[in-house]
């Protein structure tokens, strides 16, 4: 999908929650988030549920946009399409689809996003343990509330991992996303966009759909660029349709804008996980894409100014991060409040380059 840019008989009246779950419920129906990294992370919730349960069988209920990564994940067997977006109640539409996932049998519903709305649905479609975080209007909803310890919990993979957990038992290790892709596929879809095997592909990700103030200044990136070009690497940027302002903007400020590939708006977002399967090296902002990188096991550089790597940081070994140590940040705004966004600017090209020169010495 191209311009992807967006975790007794028992119904809605039992709602006395289990003390903790004792046996694991077999059929388990995940609601999923509605972002791009938020959905890669919550694959720590899918492997943590196939390591402690065995043969358990994983739905997860998300956006249509999110089924290419879905598909990646080999713990989940069916990716459910939601077809209400953000902000539509659509009381409707909600029952009729509870209706039918009543008939899936589903033992136990893990509710990754805070909302009412998202709450629903399971509730609706009777599913006897209902569980999530206490958060907006939820109560009798889920029957397996838990109340959130932020500062046991600082990251969002621990907590959609926690959710997979007995309640009364400590918290899991959360483990890695690690999607799964086919070599041979993504080096022909390399080749169709123009990206041969050798030299090195950089990859810059400089949108970030959250707002402006977590984009790396566009000067930057095509300092940064030139950089790698002048080495002899090929480089390409990477986003979703709504990013294409962001890449395009690189692109001007590069000397050699012909030099770059810029793929934002082109791939779907099936081909741009294939395509940062094959990267060298990866460089984004906080964003999806640097999660997806991340969950690739290539080597990622996260940059973070208004936002945190404490909450969601990429999470393999062969990733690092670089953020901002000034006193205003992180303030977790969608445009930097004081009007300066010295946090990202101050970030300077030279600190990034030093900080890849050891990100190379294990890319491959």
């Amino acid at each position: 999908m191209r311009g992807w840019s967006r975790w007794p008989e028992a119904g809605p009246g039992a709602n006395r929650a289990p003390g903790g779950v004792t046996a694991p419920p077999g059929k388990v129906l995940v609601v999923g988030p509605s972002w791009v990294g938020d959905m890669v992370i919550s694959q720590a919730l899918y492997r943590y549920l196939a390591a402690s349960r065995p043969g358990v069988v994983i739905d997860v209920l998300a956006p249509a946009w999110s089924a290419p990564l879905l598909a990646r994940m080999p713990e989940v067997r069916e990716a459910i399409d939601m077809p209400l977006g953000h902000g539509d109640l659509g009381l409707g539409r909600r029952r009729r689809l509870g209706h039918a996932l009543r008939e899936r049998g589903y033992e136990q519903a893990i509710v990754l996003p805070n909302s009412f709305k998202s709450a629903l649905l399971p509730w609706i479609a009777r599913i006897p343990v209902r569980s999530g975080w206490r958060g907006e209007m939820r109560y009798g909803l889920l029957n397996d509330l838990r109340v959130l310890d932020r500062a046991a919990l600082p990251g969002l993979a621990a907590r959609f991992a926690a959710l997979g957990a007995p309640r009364d038992g400590p918290a899991p290790a959360p483990p890695r996303p690690a999607l799964r892709v086919e070599p041979a596929r993504a080096h022909r879809v390399a080749r169709e966009y123009g990206l041969a095997p050798r030299p090195p592909l950089l990859a810059l990700c400089p949108g970030a759909e959250f707002g402006a103030a977590k984009r790396w200044p566009p000067q930057h990136y095509a300092e940064l660029a030139r950089h790698y070009l002048r080495r002899g690497w090929q480089v390409a940027l990477f986003g979703s349709a709504a990013d294409g302002p962001a890449c395009a903007a690189v692109s001007a400020a590069c000397d050699a804008p012909r030099a770059l590939t810029d793929l934002s708006g082109r791939t779907s977002l099936a081909e741009a996980i294939d395509l940062l399967s094959v990267a060298a090296l990866i460089v984004s902002n906080d964003s999806g894409l640097m999660h997806v990188g991340a969950a690739l096991g290539r080597p990622v550089l996260g940059l973070y100014g208004p936002t945190s790597p404490l909450f969601t940081p990429p999470l393999h070994p062969r990733a690092a991060v670089l953020a901002s140590d000034i006193d205003c940040a992180p303030c977790f705004a969608r445009d930097c409040p004081l009007g300066h966004q010295r946090c990202l600017r101050d970030l300077q090209p030279g600190a990034v380059i030093e900080r890849l020169a050891a990100l190379e010495e294990v890319a491959v």
